[in-house]
């Protein structure tokens, strides 16, 4: 078996998915990038190509399940296995009062954070599942946020979608650890994204926002890309069913 880990992760044409493909092509991973938009992902595979990784993107949707299959069972036949799977897709909705949210809204946010999660996690299990004994350990590292746990005016959807996501990561982790898969999730803080922006929509509530961190400052996408390899890699090998928040000391107090 080659000593480059396969590393799959959805959600990778942007933020922190990018950052995350980027930082696993640093470190010599072989990866797979997913995503709905196709120019952007032929683009981002050829930029990992470039910095020496092997590369894939494929086309896919994760509220999709024959996608999620698709897209797994191609990343086994292109690199023979996996071993990492970061499951980033993501929406923060269209935040509001809880009073405004509607069916059409909740499915928006539910379908991709938590569908998308939990049929991601479905194929990447049961390929990892059956994989030989003796070899790397599978590691999923789903991405959360501090919402998940604490909550925050006007984005009730989205902090509720991340709290099922965190259950899922649970439950997942206590399943998988019978045949050696770690299941762990990043939450992280406010992150200089395109997300960010959309959810403070002035630089003026950004700075108010950040203003409730303890290091004063968003994190950057390296930043949580950093947690994740470490979270995946044989170092957390005793690490699994966690949620470890990534956010500058915001939920210290």
């Amino acid at each position: 078996m080659s000593n480059s880990p396969v590393v799959l992760i959805t959600g990778a044409l942007t933020g922190i998915g990018r950052a995350t493909a980027l930082a696993f092509a640093r470190d010599c991973a072989h990866i797979v990038v997913a995503g709905r938009r196709a120019d952007a992902g032929r683009q981002l595979a050829e930029t990992l190509r470039e910095m020496g990784a092997q590369a894939e993107f494929i086309e896919a949707d994760v509220r999709f399940e024959d996608d999620v299959s698709r897209l797994v069972d191609a990343t086994v036949a292109r690199f023979g296995r996996l071993d990492v799977a970061v499951n980033a897709a993501g929406t923060e909705g269209e935040p509001g009062p809880v009073t405004e949210q509607t069916p059409e809204r909740y499915a928006a946010v539910f379908d991709t954070n938590v569908l998308g999660t939990l049929l991601s996690m479905k194929h990447e299990m049961r390929a990892m599942q059956g994989q030989a004994q003796g070899q790397r350990q599978g590691s999923i590292v789903n991405i959360s946020s501090t919402m998940g746990s604490r909550g925050a005016p006007n984005v009730s959807l989205y902090a509720a979608s991340k709290h099922a996501v965190e259950g899922l990561t649970k439950s997942a982790a206590l399943e998988a650890a019978a045949f050696g898969v770690r299941v762990n999730a990043i939450a992280p803080g406010p992150v200089e994204t395109a997300m960010l922006d959309r959810l403070t929509g002035s630089a003026e509530r950004k700075r108010a926002f950040l203003a409730n961190v303890p290091l004063k400052r968003a994190g950057t996408p390296d930043e949580i890309a950093d947690a994740i390899l470490f979270v995946a890699s044989d170092k957390a090998s005793f690490i699994t069913g966690e949620i470890i928040m990534v956010n500058g000391g915001k939920t210290a107090s």
